[in-house]
């Protein structure tokens, strides 16, 4: 079982949704960037449940605890150990599950797979486990920063209510004004009262989130097997929920010509960039030096408080209404978690690249 993320830069996660507790151990983190411990504190709020009437009502603090790794406030280049406990499991919600498969749910393929599963939350396939990534990625970040290289994402769509602007009409700034995390405020409003409407059903539903990353410099990806559009698709692919994923305009592609697609490359005061930004800032495989930016597809939660016909171990025919606490919507939880998985891939092909030594970045 791979349980490990990156290269150079790598995250190696542990735990399951009811256990002890998650967490992690980071290697090939830089030597001397600035810890900022409330910063990494404050990322994993973002994803913590509980925030808000449209999220799991769990309860939960997500404080982590830095094991390794700091001294004086900067990483030393050793490993970076952290750990973030579990402290209010309802394990006893998930028993009448204990033998059943949940339909769409990750039960049936870790049985065939292992043979043993952790009907508790989902054990390891929960999505509590992300909560190593959101660490993951706050240190990535810092890290980033110190070379001008910022990750936004946001909630742009939640069933069929849907952003019909471009990324670059929006404050970006304005998303964590909502619980939705939307930077249109009466399209979050909306699609606020949406999931509020199937949260009360029992339902679930989906949507998607739409990731930017500014700052990062032309050449970053390989040609062929590790192209950079090809690992961040396999990063966000990770993401418990994740269906698919575009970049720039994406499918919508298919329905040009060339005429239209091509960015047209100019002189921008000596620099070189693009009129448009089709490509989505990166050209076979390789960075450009535009805004990379993407879309990424979320499915409903699979969990929902409805009667549904399912099978047991056996596989006899039996009914199941799942009980526990469980989001209707994963999106505004997921928008930290993209973040994550955006930064950690940028920091990790940075390293992979020839010529990009952080050290010639940190603040003195």
């Amino acid at each position: 079982m791979r349980n490990t993320f990156g290269n150079i830069f790598t995250l190696t996660t542990f735990g399951e949704s009811h256990g002890n507790a998650v967490g992690g151990v980071i290697d090939g983190f830089p030597a001397g960037i600035e810890i900022d411990e409330s910063f990494i504190q404050a990322e994993l709020d973002r994803r913590r449940p509980g925030q808000s009437h449209i999220t799991t009502d769990r309860k939960e603090g997500d404080k982590v605890e830095l094991l390794s790794g700091v001294f004086e406030g900067k990483s030393t280049g050793c490993p970076i150990g952290f750990i973030v406990r579990n402290t209010n499991q309802h394990s006893q919600d998930y028993e009448n599950m204990r033998c059943l498969f949940r339909p769409s749910h990750a039960d049936y393929t870790y049985y065939k797979k292992y043979g043993i599963r952790d009907h508790r939350g989902g054990g390891r396939s929960s999505a509590r486990v992300t909560i190593s990534r959101c660490v993951g990625g706050a240190l990535a970040k810092l890290a980033l920063k110190q070379m001008g290289i910022e990750t936004w994402a946001y909630t742009s769509q939640v069933g069929h209510i849907a952003l019909d602007k471009d990324y670059t009409k929006y404050n970006l700034g304005n998303t964590e004004s909502n619980i939705v995390r939307c930077p249109d405020a009466d399209k979050a409003k909306e699609m606020e009262r949406l999931i509020s409407e199937v949260k009360a059903a029992g339902d679930t539903v989906g949507g998607t989130i739409t990731c930017i990353i500014k700052g990062c410099p032309a050449g970053l990806g390989e040609p062929e097997f590790d192209k950079i559009n090809a690992m961040l698709g396999s990063a966000m692919l990770s993401i418990n929920a994740v269906k698919g994923i575009e970049f720039g305009i994406g499918f919508d592609s298919a329905y040009t010509k060339g005429s239209q697609q091509n960015d047209i490359f100019i002189n921008n005061n000596g620099n070189i960039t693009t009129l448009t930004n089709n490509s989505g800032g990166i050209q076979g495989g390789i960075t450009n030096g535009e805004d990379i930016y993407m879309r990424i597809a979320f499915k409903p939660v699979a969990t929902i408080l409805q009667m549904q016909n399912t099978v047991d171990l056996e596989g006899n025919s039996t009914e199941l209404k799942a009980k526990g606490r469980h989001d209707p919507c994963v999106l505004p939880r997921a928008v930290p978690i993209v973040e994550a998985m955006a930064a950690m891939t940028v920091l990790d092909c940075l390293l992979l690249s020839e010529g990009y030594n952080f050290s010639n970045f940190i603040k003195k």
